[in-house]
């Protein structure tokens, strides 16, 4: 089995939002290597699918994901250094496929994200966490690292609040999550579904084109800090570029003739 439920709107306001379901909600979306390979799969397929304009990420049941399953842990405890590394790699790949798509990712955290849950939280571009979500670093609690997820975690969280949550592993309430960057809104349970369709209807007004190059921007500009003059040649090449793009083009003419842009 995939582990995963998919869900594309194709009418209606959510037209073009994809979700994707974490559905092993018996062991609290846990990963395993399968569901690994299957999601990462299927991030890497959603990058080329026109059809999806906006992703959603969540789980079923009352945990978003609960990290490593505890059957791969037993299976994994007796691998040689070469098996845990390429192991890890696949895990990688996960984390890269969702962080690196293109188009937006909506993460809704209905509950749970401990440990690897925590990495895909990071992953997502925009976060929604239930009022009764839970995260936690936990992984020093079992002896172990949060080695793969930390440049997601780091990006998102910073450096002095990972030294804290890293290093003690304990659990957070969605409050603290939202006042260290982790998730960018707390909804209350009975506005929450309505809080994820709002922002999945805002990142689909905006010109499709742009978004992903705005995606892209950052990425770039972070790859280039502490060189002023490559950072100044790309962003200034990045801006001439979108200018006279198709995009650009209607965008300035929109706001010049007083409508609304017809994007494409």
């Amino acid at each position: 089995m995939s582990g995963y439920i998919k869900e594309l709107k194709t009418s209606g306001e959510e037209a073009g939002v994809c979700y994707i379901t974490l559905n092993r909600p018996e062991v609290h979306n846990a990963f395993n290597d399968e569901m690994i390979a299957a999601l990462t799969e299927e991030f890497l397929g959603l990058e080329s699918d026109d059809s999806v304009r906006v992703v959603v990420l969540t789980g079923e049941g009352k945990s978003f994901c609960a990290g490593a399953d505890l059957n791969w842990m037993k299976r994994m405890k007796d691998y040689s250094m070469e098996e845990n590394i390429a192991d890890s790699k696949k895990l990688a790949g996960l984390f890269h496929a969702i962080n690196n798509l293109s188009k937006p990712v909506i993460g809704k955290v209905n509950g749970a994200a401990l440990g690897g849950g925590v990495g895909l939280v990071a992953c997502c571009d925009f976060v929604i966490a239930s009022e009764s979500a839970k995260f936690g670093l936990t992984e020093v609690n079992l002896g172990l690292v949060p080695a793969v997820i930390t440049p997601f975690v780091i990006a998102k969280i910073g450096e002095s609040n990972a030294r804290h949550l890293f290093l003690t592993g304990e659990r957070f309430d969605g409050k603290r999550a939202l006042e260290i960057g982790l998730v960018h809104q707390v909804s209350l349970d009975r506005y929450y579904d309505a809080d994820i369709v709002h922002m999945a209807k805002q990142l689909i007004k905006v010109a499709p084109k742009a978004q992903r190059e705005a995606k892209k921007l950052i990425f770039g500009v972070k790859e280039r800090l502490g060189n002023t003059e490559e950072v100044t040649d790309y962003t200034c090449n990045v801006i001439a570029k979108q200018r006279i793009s198709d995009e650009g083009q209607e965008g300035m003419s929109a706001l010049l003739e007083k409508r609304k842009p017809n994007w494409k």
